[in-house]
C-alpha cells in the first residue's frame, strides 16, 4: 500500500468517524433481533414492530440532509452531538413504550439519531479531510466501520437478551451511543474547502443538482440498496428463525456453538458485517481506479443474482451462512461509491447535504422494505413476495446507473458554453 494510503488509515478524523459510525450501526443493526421478543412480550402482530423500524428508516432519511446542512452551517461536532442525544433519548424512551403507537412515534427520534451519527455527516467530514487520491479509500474505510458495528451489534443484543429484558438492552445501547462521543475529542473541526466558490449558495447548489438528470438517476438507483438492506436487517433474523431447517447436532454450524435458529439469525447479520468490511474497503479502493458508476452496476447485478439464487434454493443453515457471506461482501459497498460519485460530480462544499438528499431515496427504500416485510408476513404468512420485489428493484438500479454522466457538473457546463 502506498505511503499516502497508509497515512489515510491514521487520520484522526477518519479514526474518530469510524468509532462513531461503528457504535451507531452496532445498535441500528440489532433491531431485527428484537423483532420476536417485543412482538411476543406484547402479543403484537409482526407488522406493528416492523412499522416502527420502517419509521426509523424513513426519518433517518428525512434527517440526513437536515443534519448534513446543520453540520455545514454550525460544525460537524455539534451535529454529531445532537444526533447522539436524539438517538439515546429515543432508545431510553422506547424502553418504556408499551403500545405499537408509542414505539412507532419514538422511532422518529432514533431515526434522527442515526442521521446525526451516521454516513451523511461522517462521510462528509472524512471526505473533506482526505486527499483527492485517497478520498474514495477513506470513504470505504469509514463505511466499513459501519459493517464492523454490524458484526458486534446483533450478537451483543442476542447475548444481553439472555440475561435481561429487551427494555434494559435499549438502555445499555443508549449509554454506548453517548459514550462514543468521546471520540470527538480526537476529531477536531475540519474546515470547508476553500477551492470551491463560496459565493454559490446551498440553495443554488441544490437547484443545479436536482435539475441534473444524473442526480435523479443516482437518487432512484440508491432506492434498491435501502430496500434490500432495510428488509434484511429488520426481518432476516425472524425469517431464519421460522423458515430455516433445524440445526443438526454435530454439524459444522453447531460445532461453533450455534444450536438455535435465533442464534443463527444473529450470526447471519454479523457475517454480513464481517464480509462487508473487506467488500466495502475494496469498493472504496477500486473507486479511485475504475469508473464508479460501472462498479455500482456490477454490485447491483451481483446482488440481484445472489438474492434470486438464495430464494430459489432450499434453505439450510449452511445456505444461510453462504448467502450472508456473499451478500455481505456487496452490502455497503455502494455507499463509498455513491458518496464518492456525488463529491466527484458536484464538489465537496455541500457534499454532505447533496449526499443526504440522495440518501433519502435509500431510506425510502428501507422504509418500504421493512414495512412491506411485516405487512406481507401478516397477510401471507411468508416473505417470498418481498424478496422478489427486492430482486426487481435491484435489477432496475443496475440499469439506471449505466447512463450516468460522471464528469463534474462545472466541467459539463463549461463545455456546453464553449
Amino acid at each position: 500500500m502506498e505511503t499516502r494510503a497508509v497515512a489515510t488509515l491514521f487520520n484522526p478524523v477518519l479514526i474518530a468517524g469510524c468509532i462513531i459510525i461503528l457504535v451507531s450501526f452496532a445498535v441500528r443493526a440489532s433491531f431485527g433481533v428484537f423483532q420476536i421478543p417485543i412482538a411476543e412480550d406484547f402479543n403484537w402482530m409482526r407488522s406493528e414492530f416492523s412499522f416502527a423500524i420502517a419509521i426509523q428508516n424513513l426519518f433517518w432519511g428525512i434527517g440526513q440532509p437536515i443534519f448534513s446542512a446543520f453540520a455545514e452551517k454550525f460544525g460537524d461536532r455539534k451535529a454529531i452531538i445532537a444526533g447522539a442525544v436524539f438517538y439515546a433519548a429515543g432508545l431510553i424512551l422506547s424502553s418504556y413504550a408499551i403500545t405499537p403507537g408509542q414505539h412507532q412515534f419514538l422511532e422518529i427520534l432514533v431515526g434522527f439519531g442515526i442521521a446525526g451519527t451516521g454516513f451523511g455527516v461522517i462521510l462528509a467530514v472524512v471526505g473533506r479531510a482526505a486527499s483527492d487520491e485517497n478520498r474514495s479509500l477513506a470513504l470505504g474505510i469509514a463505511t466499513a466501520a459501519g459493517s464492523a458495528g454490524q458484526v458486534f451489534g446483533p450478537p451483543l443484543a442476542e447475548a444481553l437478551l439472555q440475561h435481561m429484558p429487551w427494555s434494559s438492552v435499549f438502555v445499555v445501547f443508549a449509554f454506548l451511543i453517548l459514550l462514543s462521543l468521546l471520540a470527538l475529542l480526537y476529531m477536531g473541526e475540519v474546515p470547508l474547502p476553500k477551492s470551491q466558490p463560496r459565493e454559490e449558495s446551498l440553495a443554488r447548489t441544490i437547484s443545479r443538482a436536482i435539475k441534473d438528470p444524473t442526480f435523479a438517476m443516482i437518487f432512484v438507483g440508491f432506492f434498491s440498496c435501502g430496500y434490500q438492506l432495510g428488509f434484511i436487517t429488520a426481518h432476516f433474523p425472524a425469517f431464519i428463525t421460522e423458515i430455516c431447517g433445524a440445526i443438526s447436532p454435530g454439524s459444522l454450524i453447531s460445532s461453533i456453538g450455534i444450536t438455535t435458529t435465533s442464534a443463527l439469525g444473529a450470526l447471519a447479520i454479523a457475517l454480513i458485517g464481517v464480509s462487508n468490511i473487506g467488500g466495502t474497503i475494496l469498493a472504496g479502493w477500486l473507486g479511485n481506479k475504475v469508473s464508479r458508476k460501472y462498479l455500482l452496476v456490477g454490485i447491483y447485478i451481483a446482488r440481484t443474482l445472489v438474492a434470486a439464487m438464495f430464494i430459489l434454493t432450499p434453505m439450510t443453515p449452511e445456505s444461510v451462512v453462504l448467502f450472508s457471506i456473499v451478500m455481505g461482501s456487496l452490502w455497503l459497498a455502494t455507499v463509498p461509491l455513491t458518496s464518492g460519485l456525488v463529491a466527484q460530480i458536484y464538489g465537496l462544499r455541500y457534499m454532505g447535504t447533496l449526499y443526504g438528499l440522495v440518501f433519502f431515496s435509500h431510506q425510502l427504500g428501507g422504509f418500504l422494505g421493512v414495512w412491506l416485510g411485516g405487512q406481507m408476513y401478516d397477510t401471507y404468512g411468508n416473505y417470498t413476495l418481498v424478496w422478489w420485489i427486492g430482486i426487481g428493484v435491484g435489477a432496475l438500479s443496475a440499469l439506471i446507473h449505466i447512463p450516468i454522466d460522471e464528469r463534474p457538473i462545472d466541467q459539463r457546463s463549461a463545455i456546453a458554453i464553449a
